[in-house]
C-alpha cells in the first residue's frame, strides 16, 4: 500500500511510520522540515499549491493514495475563559483546520482511485467536553471532526473511509523516560495509536466510515 503521513516528523507520526514500513508498505511522511534520518520531506502544509503539487507527484509515481493518516497537532489554551487570547484561535485554526483543509481536498481523488482507501485524524475527548480554558482548541478539533466527517460522506460509494481517532492525549517513549515516576492515566502510546491506525485496513470500510473510535477505553 502507499501510505501518506502529514505531520510525520513528530515522535507519533514516525511511530505510525515505522508500523507500516515493518508491514512492508511505502511510506511517503511530510512536515514542515525535512530529515533525513526518518526518512521525512519537507511540505507546508498551508501553501495549498505546494500540497497540490505533492499530490499530483504521488499520482504520477503510484498512481493512488492508499492511506492519509493526518497528524498535524498542537494545543494552546488559557487560565480562564475570560482570558482566552484570539490569537490562540488564529493558530490553531491554521494548524488544526486549513492544513486539513489543504490535505484532504488535494488527496481525496487518489483515496477514491485506491477502492480501499482509509483516511484518519487524531482527535481529543476535549472536542466532547471543552474546558473554560481550552476553548480555542476544542472548537478547532470539532470543527477538524466535522470537516473529516464530509470526507467520510465523499467516500462512502468507495470502499473508502474515512475515521476520527479518539484519544486523551498521546504519550511516548521519551515523555516516559523524561517522567519515569508519571502514569499518565488515559494516555494513549503511540505505537497504541499506530497499531489502531494500522487496524482500519482489516476492518471492512462501512463498519468505521464516518466513525469516532475511542481509544481511551
Amino acid at each position: 500500500m502507499i501510505i501518506l503521513i502529514t505531520g510525520g516528523g513528530g515522535p507519533t507520526g514516525q511511530a505510525v511510520a515505522r508500523r507500516f514500513r515493518q508491514d512492508g508498505h511505502t511510506v511517503i511522511a511530510v512536515d514542515r522540515t525535512a530529515s533525513d534520518e526518518n526518512g521525512v520531506i519537507a511540505v507546508d502544509l498551508l501553501d495549498r499549491a505546494a500540497v497540490q503539487r505533492l499530490a499530483q507527484q504521488i499520482e504520477a509515481e503510484h498512481g493512488r493514495l492508499d492511506g492519509l493518516v493526518h497528524l498535524v497537532g498542537g494545543w494552546r489554551g488559557s487560565k480562564s475563559f475570560a482570558e482566552t487570547d484570539l490569537a490562540d484561535w488564529d493558530f490553531l485554526h491554521d494548524l488544526l483546520i486549513r492544513t486539513l483543509q489543504h490535505v484532504t481536498l488535494a488527496f481525496e481523488p487518489l483515496l477514491r482511485k485506491s477502492g480501499n482507501g482509509r483516511f484518519a485524524i487524531v482527535s481529543a475527548k476535549a472536542a466532547e467536553r471543552p474546558t473554560a480554558g481550552g476553548a480555542c482548541y476544542a472548537a478547532a478539533k470539532a470543527a477538524a471532526e466535522a470537516w473529516t466527517l464530509s470526507l467520510a460522506d465523499a467516500l462512502k460509494d468507495t470502499g473508502g473511509a474515512a475515521t476520527v481517532l479518539v484519544v486523551k492525549a498521546l504519550v511516548n517513549d521519551q515523555m516516559k523516560a523524561a517522567k519515569p515516576d508519571a502514569a499518565f492515566p488515559g494516555y494513549t502510546h503511540v505505537d497504541d495509536l499506530a497499531a489502531a491506525v494500522a487496524g482500519l485496513f482489516d476492518r471492512p470500510a462501512g463498519q468505521i466510515n464516518g466513525t469516532r473510535l475511542d481509544l481511551t477505553q
